[in-house]
């Protein structure tokens, strides 16, 4: 447990002014969100109702909105009653998403629970000696690539949990497990080069060459992809010599995975083998179903749920024992996956107010007024509040692209410029919107609050860099 006396205002005297704002305390996940929600209400009551017409378009099959459409129209405005129900409907809404992060938490806790996982990487660590830090960059450049290239994000979920696991058994926390994944394939996604789900579709809809402007977004992945492996390899060289610097260090709410086996009982024994076996068809199993077989949430808890009751009987549980055993690996991951229904019911707030469209329409007309390298950046700034408010990365695509296309000719922008903005704002903000990475989070096992203290330094780097490209693709296109 932190010694919490260094919170006292005793405790704060002796601190310069750098230590005494790095120990600041974050509010309680829920306290953050709450206030969200109750922002997202009060703007119910000011940003007036809209929407945009769409079409189908008959070559893509997806629905397309038309730029000068926008019109007003009645949208709900939430009532005390209608607060708490949004948020009932969010946990409905977001049932599928909750489960899966339920099954794929229990494989891992059985993997942990009956050793498998410790006697693994004692296993691993005789192979490779002291050269597992190489881990890190090795695995997040393959997740990083198959995000930019394939635009494989959502797919990656269930792998989360298994890293973060794998990680921690290293002798790390569950960010750096969770961040090799994750930070990983959203830099990947966000700086895209020929990802067919951001670029592909916001140069179809801007009316640009498909994957022109490679050679500019390459050079781009390399820097983001590059600062990210090292800021999570800093991190992990300093948690690995002092694990009290962990963010997560004395947190009752994350999970440490602290009931595997003790490190002296890492015998890779003939059924951790058949374990690790199961784990790593899991892995073959999740990456296969995803890209040849159109995998998605229901498939993946359904793989996970199988593996995890096989995984515990190969360890030699009962039938009784594995039933207790997944009863007890929910218990840690409730409050994560409390989290994620929380946060759809602040987005569901938003569409039955049908604000959404509205706070497009009015950031884009704001754009109209600039330089072209303030309106580069402007640009960013919008797509990546409008990314708050519009989940998903097609769907921000159909409704700002038709919209900022038409903008960047008027501004003097090249279309181009329109693009970078959109997977900017549309994948780096990701990591930082609770609407978006509180799914993360409860896949990790961390509370939202100490994400932040992790993410925020690379997060404001990402942002000075985005920032820095806006403004050079303005002479680049």
């Amino acid at each position: 447990m932190l010694n919490t006396g260094e919170h006292k205002n005793g405790g704060q005297r002796g601190r310069s002014f750098k230590e005494r704002i790095l120990h600041i305390q974050m509010p309680h996940t829920y306290v953050l969100l709450t206030i969200i929600l109750l922002m997202v209400v009060l703007l119910t009551y000011v940003i007036p109702s809209g929407e945009y017409d769409r079409i189908r378009d008959e070559v893509s099959g997806k629905m397309i909105v038309l730029p000068e459409s926008f019109h007003y129209v009645e949208g709900l405005r939430p009532g005390l009653f209608d607060i708490f129900l949004s948020v009932y409907r969010g946990y409905v809404s977001a049932a599928d998403i909750l489960f899966l992060v339920v099954f794929a938490y229990g494989f891992v806790f059985v993997l942990n629970r009956n050793g498998t996982l410790q006697a693994s990487v004692h296993a691993l660590i005789r192979i490779i000696g002291n050269r597992t830090q190489l881990l890190i960059p090795i695995g997040m450049i393959v997740f990083g690539l198959l995000g930019s290239t394939l635009g494989i994000f959502e797919e990656t979920y269930g792998l989360i949990p298994v890293f973060a696991g794998i990680m921690h058994a290293l002798g790390y926390d569950s960010f750096v497990g969770g961040a090799i994944v994750y930070l990983g394939v959203a830099t990947g996604f966000a700086a895209a080069t020929v990802n067919p789900f951001s670029v592909g579709i916001a140069q179809t809809l801007a009316e640009v060459p498909l994957n022109s402007g490679l050679a500019y977004r390459i050079v781009v992945f390399i820097v983001f992809e590059a600062v990210t492996i090292w800021y999570v390899m800093r991190y992990a060289a300093r948690i690995k010599a002092d694990p009290s610097r962990s963010i997560l260090y004395g947190c009752e709410e994350a999970d440490t995975m602290a009931q595997g086996a003790a490190p002296e009982d890492a015998t890779l024994t003939w059924r951790r083998k058949l374990c690790l076996l199961i784990f790593l068809l899991t892995i073959v199993l999740l990456l296969f179903g995803t890209m040849r077989w159109d995998w998605y949430i229901d498939e993946l808890s359904a793989v996970f749920l199988a593996m995890m009751f096989l995984a515990d009987l190969a360890g030699g549980s009962g039938l009784n024992e594995i039933m207790l055993h997944f009863i007890e690996s929910t218990k840690h991951v409730v409050p994560s996956i409390l989290v994620i229904g929380f946060t759809r019911g602040i987005l569901i707030v938003m569409q039955n107010a049908k604000i959404s469209d509205t706070i497009v329409y009015m950031l884009s007309s704001a754009l109209q007024a600039s330089t072209p390298v303030f309106s580069a950046i402007g640009m960013l700034i919008l797509q990546s509040l409008i990314n708050f408010f519009i989940n998903g990365s097609s769907s921000q695509a159909t409704i700002t692209m038709p919209i900022m296309a038409p903008v960047a000719d008027i501004v003097g922008l090249s279309r181009q410029t329109a693009v970078l903005a959109y997977c900017f704002g549309d994948g780096f903000s990701d990591m930082f919107w609770p609407t978006n990475c509180s799914l993360e989070c409860g896949l990790m096992g961390v509370p939202l609050n100490r994400w932040y203290r992790f993410i925020t330094p690379l997060f404001f780097i990402m942002v000075g860099l985005q920032f820095f490209f806006m403004a050079l693709s303005v002479y680049v296109f």
